[in-house]
């Protein structure tokens, strides 16, 4: 995170407002929530994660066991458990 320092973007009014509740600190501005994204959506990851769930979930339907999963994809029996089980 960048620091920008407060006297070249509020105006002079608003700055000296700031300044009577935090003289000399530092304040953190949160984006808006409408600005937000969850995790793994900037990345690609969120994606890359569903396509690999929806890929081992058509395999356990098609007859594809929990030991094979958990061999082919490295993952742990719960997580399969809790990949092939959900209602997605």
């Amino acid at each position: 995170m960048k620091y920008i320092n407060a006297d070249t973007i509020f105006p002079e009014s608003l700055l000296k407002e700031i300044q009577r509740h935090i003289p000399g600190g530092l304040v953190y501005i949160p984006k808006p929530k409408e600005a937000h994204q969850k995790w793994g959506e900037n990345s690609g990851s969120r994606m890359i994660l569903k396509q690999r769930n929806d890929e081992i979930r058509q395999l356990f339907v098609a007859g594809m066991s929990i030991d094979q999963l958990i061999e082919k994809y490295c993952l742990s029996i719960d997580s399969i458990k809790k990949i092939v089980y959900s209602k997605k």
